[in-house]
């Protein structure tokens, strides 16, 4: 009974990372006419918070498999709590924005710790049917996100959108000395000089999308990353695990996560940002535009790992996909019932693609593979904001423009999903634990 408790502050954990990222994009613009600064920062109040996180999911996970995953993952939540009540203090843009680096710097520390306790905690039977609560657990996340944002902003505050996370984490920290104390079976290196390289190419390639200038820095962010490849080679993959990449299909199913989740981040901020910049409405009503979105794709999300990846297996990915370019050209005749079109095929595609990509995975490359999928995540989710969310700034009076860069990478997406299950990628076993895997 202890450890089921315990699960409660995982999820817990995993709820408040999505929420704050939904919640805050629906607030941003209200915190940005509160706030001023260019308009560019209204990007940034999100970006300041994925980019570190994602490039630092990796050293996180790390940091667990040395120090002790419960450890850091209490330490993680600690410092989250006192970066939102930062955020809910700042009185300048700039302020918010580094509060919001340091957010997701904590959250970097508490999200790779998820999977390695609940695999420490549980096993046989239990262990996928602890697993398989993530994604319902995310799903209402993602439903109350949009929701709560709106809500708390019009009846409050924007500045309460932050302290909702000071509950949430205090109860997380009551909950967690319930869970073993976990490590990896074989202590690793920690590997600052991949790190710093990783970091600093992730910025590099974001800071000139967002700012629309300096773009003399992407060919060196490129090449910063490229550095990062040949180190890691040379190093023997001290910060990743290079075994993942020799499983057929895992590399492609990175670029494969990167392209989805950039779309599916940045087609929220510009959704919102229509209706708020655009068409005047209430942060109130653009959240419950969202609302559509959020729950078609965590009731989707649900019956997919509960009957449909038992029949389709990976050929689901192809059907979310393909609902989400029929939602996203339907977004011409009527947004909102698009919306949910879409989310249904969000929800069908991220239960197929975890699973799918997870299932080859060995027991010792389980933490690296989870921190790599959930960093790329991040990462495209970032260029997303930034990608999209500029093309949006760049012409307010209608989202079309957006949609139709958000079409096109779907479509790349398409082939990358297919290098990512064939010609050798074998159909996961019905009824093995891999199946009711999620992941954000």
């Amino acid at each position: 009974m202890r450890k089921w408790v315990g699960l409660v502050a995982l999820l817990v954990a995993e709820a408040m990372n999505l929420l704050d990222a939904t919640i805050v994009q629906v607030a941003a613009p209200v915190i940005h006419a509160d706030l001023g600064g260019p308009t560019a920062d209204i990007q940034w109040f999100s970006a300041a918070y994925t980019l570190p996180f994602a490039a630092l999911l990796i050293t996180g996970g790390r940091l667990g498999d040395i120090y002790g995953r419960r450890r850091l993952f209490r330490i993680g939540v600690v410092g989250f709590v006192l970066a939102s009540t930062a955020c809910a203090l700042a009185t300048q843009s700039g302020v918010l924005i580094g509060a919001r680096a340091v957010q997701g710097l904590t959250a970097a520390a508490i999200i790779p710790q998820t999977i390695g306790l609940i695999r420490s905690a549980f096993s046989g039977p239990e262990l996928p049917k602890a697993l398989g609560l993530i994604g319902p657990v995310m799903g209402l996340a993602g439903i109350s996100g949009p929701l709560l944002g709106g809500v708390i902003t019009e009846a409050a505050s924007w500045r309460v959108v932050f302290l909702v996370n000071v509950p949430l984490g205090l109860a997380v920290l009551a909950l967690a000395h319930l869970l073993p104390e976990s490590r990896a079976p074989r202590r690793p290196t920690l590997d600052l000089a991949g790190t710093a390289l990783l970091t600093t190419g992730s910025a590099l390639l974001v800071f000139p999308i967002l700012q629309s200038r300096d773009w003399f820095l992407l060919p060196i962010g490129l090449a910063v990353l490229g550095g990062c490849v040949l180190q890691q080679r040379r190093t023997g993959g001290r910060l990743i695990e290079l075994s993942l990449f020799r499983r057929s299909g895992f590399g492609a199913a990175l670029v494969t996560s990167a392209l989805f989740f950039a779309v599916m981040t940045g087609l929220t901020l510009v959704v919102v940002l229509h209706e708020q910049l655009t068409l005047h409405h209430s942060v109130l009503r653009a959240s419950l535009v969202l609302l559509p979105w959020s729950a078609a794709s965590g009731i989707a999300a649900w019956c997919a790992g509960q009957w449909l990846i038992q029949r389709f297996g990976s050929r689901l990915m192809y059907v979310g996909l393909g609902l989400l370019l029929v939602g996203l050209v339907g977004t011409r005749l009527w947004l909102v019932p698009a919306l949910g079109v879409c989310g249904v095929g969000v929800g069908l595609f991220t239960t197929a693609f975890f699973t799918e990509a997870l299932h080859r995975v060995q027991p010792q490359e389980t933490g690296s593979a989870a921190g790599l999928l959930n960093a790329v995540q991040q990462f495209g989710g970032t260029l997303g904001v930034a990608v999209l969310g500029t093309v949006f700034l760049h012409h307010p009076a209608t989202p079309q423009r957006a949609f139709l860069v958000a079409i096109a990478v779907i479509a790349v997406t398409v082939g990358t999903a297919h290098v990512m299950r064939s010609p050798r990628s074998p159909q996961f076993a019905p009824g093995s634990p891999e199946r009711a895997r999620t992941a954000r």
